[in-house]
């Protein structure tokens, strides 16, 4: 029996359910083995990826005239939540698929969609995208990276850093600026496939707190030279509208994936809680433990009713960014609050590596950073008022 107990969402199909046992099945069998190598080296196989295309499950939601499965976010969904049932760290599929290929698929021409999208669904292609620099993270308008226009191409120059799969990518979307001179109406997004130019290099891999399997890194661009066609969409000046369009959903995803680990986290400390003796009890017989389960519990369920209800309104094209900004803000946050009451229970052994509960501790920490800070979350929530 799950944590938790809620209706099923109105959005999740009988067909949905069999994928999700499908998806499930895919994680524990194809990439759970591997889990304790990646995080040793620091990066996910390109196996994976290619396990993952041939299953089907990268571009999930992308048209099937595009190379992919024609689904839509729940599909996503029940793919982030059965990675983190199954515990696959690293595996950047999510900013992939639910991220760089929207970008492609609702601003690239139609030569843009035929030429990236199904070498994504593949995993020919390897998504990233590119918008923190060492002097600016939320501040988007605030780019350095330039990417001038001379001739029949345009030249990129700048550093980007915290890229996910970045030791990975073979297509990464840029955040550049076209006009410097200007702000928000400057910047424009350009595609990079990394194999086709000179001048790009990859930094370090770098060190983190948690999600130690996955590639973090670096990214130098100097007088990387891009076909003008490799501007995404027609026109430049609309990178910035672009990703504020896109971010709703980009902000959701942090929220389901913050969700599946407050669940997960709840179903391994009950068990624990279970099996511990303390005093000659299992120490879920002690009052305090029950306490600090059931408001966990209580609380879990009332957020996952928002998440499947903002699923719901994200489907049907009526998610908001201030709805997906709670969602993020709000999620992110009861995952370290409940993690970090798991992680008490298991006392000394919460902090033990070979336990999952410390590593989703680490691991958590990030979600009420990317996306966008929750106090940047919240000057967007504030404006609703």
């Amino acid at each position: 029996m799950s944590a938790i107990q809620t209706a099923t969402p109105s959005w999740k199909t009988d067909e949905l359910e069999l994928f999700e046992g499908e998806v499930g099945k895919f994680f524990t069998r194809e990439l759970a083995p591997h889990v304790e190598k990646w995080r040793d080296q620091g990066c996910v196989d390109r196996s994976a990826w290619n396990k993952a295309g041939k299953a089907g499950l990268l571009c999930m939601s992308m048209p099937e005239e595009y190379g992919g499965a024609g689904g839509n976010f729940a599909h996503e969904q029940i793919f982030m939540e059965q990675q983190a049932i199954a515990g696959i760290e690293g595996f950047g599929a999510a900013l992939h698929n639910c991220i760089v290929a929207p970008y492609i698929l609702h601003y690239g021409t139609e030569e843009q969609k035929k030429r990236w999208l199904p070498r994504m669904a593949s995993g020919e292609l390897v998504g990233a995208i590119a918008m923190s620099e060492p002097g600016t993270g939320s501040d988007l308008q605030a780019v350095r990276s330039t990417a001038l226009k001379k001739g029949n191409q345009y030249v990129i120059n700048g550093q980007k850093t915290f890229i996910t799969n970045g030791q990975t990518a073979n297509i990464i979307i840029v955040v550049c600026k076209t006009d410097p001179g200007e702000g928000a109406k400057g910047v424009s997004l350009m595609v990079v496939e990394t194999d086709e130019v000179d001048g790009f290099e990859r930094g370090r891999n770098l060190k983190k707190l948690g999600n130690k399997a996955q590639d973090t890194s670096e990214l130098f661009f100097s007088d990387v030279k891009i076909p003008t066609e490799n501007l995404l969409g027609t026109e430049e000046g609309q990178g910035f509208f672009q990703l504020m369009e896109q971010l709703p959903q980009e902000r959701h995803q942090i929220a389901v994936q913050a969700m599946a680990v407050i669940e997960r986290a709840l179903e391994i400390t009950i068990e624990y809680t279970k099996d511990r003796q303390a005093f000659g009890r299992p120490i879920i017989k002690f009052q305090n433990t029950q306490f600090k389960l059931a408001q966990c519990k209580a609380q879990a369920t009332m957020a996952r009713v928002f998440v499947d209800y903002c699923t719901a309104q994200l489907i049907d094209g009526k998610l908001d960014a201030v709805t997906a900004s709670m969602s993020k803000m709000l999620l992110s946050d009861l995952e370290n609050e409940i993690v970090d009451e798991c992680l008490q229970l298991f006392g000394g052994y919460g902090l033990m590596d070979e336990y999952p509960i410390s590593r989703m501790y680490a691991d958590a920490r990030v979600h009420r950073i990317y996306g966008g800070t929750n106090e940047i979350m919240k000057l967007l929530i504030a404006r609703s008022l």
